[in-house]
């Protein structure tokens, strides 16, 4: 982690400018500081790898409650012998009851109910801090026992799912006890999570393997990593390969569930992610590092109906929850089963120790902040099961109602969104309170700091192909895919965006905003949104946009230094400094003060997303579908796969960078003199860390010829 914090700059009048420091994210702690940081066994050494002890009851053994052992596991078999002794004080739950072990391990539950089993529930333990759970060959850990007597139902058509679904478990087992091995407790420790790897085929998945899991492999410094859902790409057959690249990692590996690993062909939400259960394990559950609760959980309800999730219009118009039968999608909500299990493992967790919330969906957006089902429906319940509460007003949430310190992480966007404290935006107010929903749903400002984690596949493994032959894919706030890494020390933390493929040190992208490029992007806009033919010429092309670098002295006034801050928030300072100048201080274009969405072009990401070129490749290998590329699911994007058909072209508005909340602008100093010029720009976000990059341009009375000027060779020497 950086830990460069203050700078200082010896620049004549800085002195008034110069950066005083941010209250950041420092969360209290509760002062026991044990004098050092305790590591545990280096990866090096063997994985604990195992599976989870289930004892089938005898033949005519009646099967009363849910039991079993949590147990140290000391010759490492997960199989409890005699001699090994169960572990004290360890959360055990059915996913809505949570009880702790007693002094020799034990646990009981109730018995489930018939439409508990016939839904399906996941008996899991919260692996405590200083113990390990045991992983299975590609790293996932096994903390958990799917029981589903029948296993999935028919699906939709009244055959078996088209993924497989979950097997029968058969009755109640007469126990289910729980190994784990002993490890060192932890107070400082790394992790990475990314949002969104979402690979649709082969292909796709290759280029994950050649980007987020070629720099994970090569790191020796975390603890694990999570994935914010949206694993696949709707082909769940995917999911062996992934597993098997993935593992590469080396370190336990906790996923989400998102909208695309769904089965598609389930009947209603208690089987929609069975496959994923088969894979991965329970859709919600927790696990503890350090002073760090982590909790997953699944907002992601499938097929949402307009009787439950259309009550306040806001999720109809015929392509959402209003026609279940013919249109089935999603909505972001979390069950009421959810939300009572959080209540009741969180009273037993100490108000001390930091809650890491991780989703698919958002609980807030700033890009989607005026679609509903984008969003989490039931924000109110949710804030109020990690313990904050209404303010006086009786609706509204701020960071002092919360009894204890508390993270969310998202993903399902693909964008980077740091949302403050304090932070608002009007679509959070229009969309989560039409007025149609009922008293208090207005829940205005973020009570405590939510972090959408971009995209590993970025914006869909869009865009050209880099020096590596991956295509480029930037985002739709313009960041470059990526993941974050989250260091914790006790229940502090620290986050950072890394681009892969990218130093960690390069945080931002710089480009000049023109009167010229506002015009060449207006052009292939209106083009692009008027549904040109495949074959169709587009008005322009990146040939023709003048040099953005290049800012004549009539252009000065209207033109400005765009900054793209990658991981930036509304408590960033982000600086420019022109040549030997005093820095000048860049304004953040959103400010989260309550506004919608404000129209702000990043030039340096709409290049590379205004005409792409893969678009109009051609094969005379005879496979139509060599032609061009594809997204999602296996659509061409020029919309033919005839040879020849397409044109370079832009992607689809919902790609273009048009409109985010990481940019900072200042305009030029009209007193620039022609000729070259460099420009700083130095931020330090909201942790102290300080990174830097600049641009060269110029300043020129008229632009220069932009071509080889062939007419000093028409006459030969």
């Amino acid at each position: 982690m950086r830990r460069d914090k203050l700078w200082t700059l010896a620049l004549a009048g800085f002195t008034a400018l110069a950066l005083s420091a941010l209250p950041g994210t420092a969360l209290a702690d509760d002062g026991d500081d044990d004098g050092g940081e305790r590591d545990r066994p280096q990866r090096s050494e063997a994985p604990y790898r195992g599976t989870i002890d289930v004892r089938t009851a005898a033949p005519g053994e009646t099967v009363d409650r849910i039991r079993g052992v949590v147990f140290e596991d000391r010759n490492r078999d997960g199989i409890m012998q005699r001699r090994e002794q169960g572990i004290r004080g360890v959360l055990v739950s059915d996913g809505l009851n949570v009880v702790k072990t007693d002094s020799r391990g034990r646990y009981s539950l109730p018995r489930p109910s018939a439409s508990e089993e016939l839904a399906g529930l996941a008996v899991f333990v919260t692996e405590p801090d200083g113990y390990d759970v045991p992983v299975d060959e590609t790293n996932v850990p096994q903390f958990y026992y799917i029981h589903k007597p029948a296993g999935s139902p028919a699906n939709v058509r009244g055959e078996p799912f088209r993924y497989g679904g979950l097997e029968p478990t058969g009755p109640l087992p007469a126990a289910i006890n729980f190994p784990m091995v002993k490890t060192k407790k932890l107070k400082r420790f790394k992790i990475a999570v990314s949002g969104d790897t979402q690979t649709y085929s082969n292909v796709e998945l290759g280029y994950l393997r050649d980007t987020l899991v070629k720099e994970l492999a090569a790191r020796d410094d975390l603890e694990a990593v999570i994935i914010e859902g949206d694993v696949m790409g709707d082909d769940l057959s995917l999911f062996g390969r992934f597993k098997e690249v993935m593992s590469l990692a080396r370190v336990p590996q906790y996923y989400v569930p998102g909208n695309h690993d769904l089965d598609f062909d389930a009947g209603d939400d208690d089987h929609s992610f069975d496959t994923f259960r088969r894979e991965w394990g329970p859709e919600y559950y927790a696990f503890e590092i350090g002073d760090v609760h982590f909790v997953v959980l699944d907002d992601v309800k499938y097929p949402c109906t307009p009787e439950e999730d259309n009550l306040d219009g806001l999720h109809g118009n015929g392509n959402q929850c209003d026609t279940p039968d013919t249109n089935p999608t999603y909505n972001g909500v979390i069950t009421e089963r959810q939300i009572a299990w959080l209540r009741n493992s969180l009273a037993l967790v100490p108000k001390h120790k930091l809650v890491v919330l991780n989703m698919h969906i958002p609980i807030y957006s700033f890009i989607d902040q005026n679609l509903a089902r984008q969003m989490v429906d039931n924000v109110v319940e949710l804030y109020e099961a990690v313990g904050c509460t209404r303010s006086a007003d009786g609706k509204t949430f701020l960071p002092e109602d919360c009894e204890r310190p508390v993270l969310a992480l998202s993903g399902h966007t693909h964008t980077n969104e740091q949302i403050r404290p304090g932070e608002t935006f009007e679509g959070w107010e229009t969309t989560l309170d039409s007025g149609l929903l009922p008293p208090g749903r207005a829940v205005g400002a973020a009570p405590f700091p939510q972090i959408v984690v971009g995209a590993s596949a970025g914006a869909w493994w869009s865009g050209d192909f880099d020096s590596e032959v991956i295509p480029e894919s930037w985002q739709r706030l313009g960041a470059p895919r990526g993941y974050y890494v989250l260091e914790f020390d006790g229940n502090r933390y620290e986050d950072t965006f890394k681009a892969t493929g990218k130093p960690v040190e390069k945080q931002m992208s710089l480009d000049m905003l023109t009167p010229e490029f506002v015009e060449w992007f207006a052009q292939l806009r209106d083009w692009r949104n008027s549904g040109p033919d495949p074959d169709a010429a587009p008005p322009v092309n990146i040939n023709d946009l003048p040099d953005t670098k290049i800012v004549t002295l009539d252009g000065l006034d209207e033109t400005y230094l765009s900054a793209n801050i990658w991981n930036g928030s509304r408590d960033s300072k982000v600086y420019a400094i022109f040549d030997d100048r005093d820095p000048v201080k860049m304004e953040r274009t959103q400010a989260g003060e309550g506004e919608n969405i404000l129209e702000t072009l990043d030039p340096f990401a709409l290049k590379r997303q205004m005409q792409i070129a893969r678009h109009a490749f051609v094969s005379a290998s005879g496979e139509p579908r060599a032609n061009g590329f594809e997204l999602f699911q296996g659509s061409v994007r020029c919309g033919t796969a005839e040879p020849g058909a397409c044109t370079p072209r832009p992607d689809g508005s919902f790609f273009w960078t048009d409109q985010s909340s990481r940019i900072w602008q200042v305009k030029l100093p009209g007193d620039l003199e022609v000729g070259p010029h460099n420009v700083k720009v130095v931020t330090e976000d909201l942790h102290g860390n300080r990174f830097e990059d600049s641009l060269v341009f110029e300043v020129r009375e008229a632009r220069p010829p932009k071509y080889f000027r062939s007419e000093f060779f028409e006459v030969r020497p």
